[in-house]
């Protein structure tokens, strides 16, 4: 994997998001290398890199739910993460990495050619906050475009959409439409006991 080393001496980063996360470039490269190498990992060895949060910096180790999204040539190769996991972001991100690229089921699993293609992006989501709302329409008002994450449960139906995922719906009643469909529940779906919860995130790609 000797190309694939190359490119991640030359990696350049770009942060989106506005979670109150604080990296630094330098460390923001530390996690795109490693989720890189979990995935290298995983194409021989069928398991994500194991990893000793205690040998990285202490901002590597806080306790982060993490997504890792995968692109090739712009086009989305998987997506997975978790809401709940609250394990060090070092080993969160290259648990998700690796899931990502082969256990995402609505894609086949990332090959050894289309490494060197692959982009990254990791999302560190913030603390979720509780959403207070009556109606529908109450719900709608409060959501932020590009900035809101939102979390969709009404048991046992649970979903979440990330703030990217508003590049393909600006309109607040088709994401949350979307929500609804994510959760195998009807576009029109209503409920007094439904609760939504908001987050942000911080994120960065190479």
């Amino acid at each position: 994997m000797e190309d694939s080393g190359q490119r991640n001496e030359n990696l350049e980063v770009t942060s989106c998001g506005c979670a109150n996360i604080l990296l630094s470039p330098e460390h923001q490269k530390i996690l795109l290398r490693l989720a890189v190498s979990s995935i290298e990992h995983g194409l021989e060895f069928r398991k994500a890199k194991s990893v000793d949060s205690a040998e990285y910096p202490a901002e590597l180790q806080m306790l982060r739910p993490v997504f890792v999204t995968l692109k090739v040539d712009n086009d989305l190769r998987g997506c997975v993460g978790t809401l709940d996991d609250l394990h060090p972001l070092v080993a969160n991100v290259a648990k998700y990495a690796f899931k990502s690229a082969f256990s995402d089921p609505r894609f086949v699993e990332v090959k050894r050619e289309e490494i060197l293609r692959l982009r990254v992006q990791i999302s560190i989501l913030s603390q979720p906050e509780a959403l207070q709302f009556s109606s529908e329409n109450e719900l709608i008002d409060q959501l932020r475009p590009g900035i809101d994450g939102l979390i969709f449960e009404e048991r046992p139906f649970r979903s979440t959409l990330l703030p990217s995922a508003w590049e393909g719906a600006t309109d607040k009643a088709l994401f949350l439409t979307q929500l609804k469909r994510k959760a195998g529940l009807p576009p029109d779906y209503w409920s007094g006991t439904l609760k939504v919860h908001r987050y942000t995130t911080s994120c960065f790609s190479n």
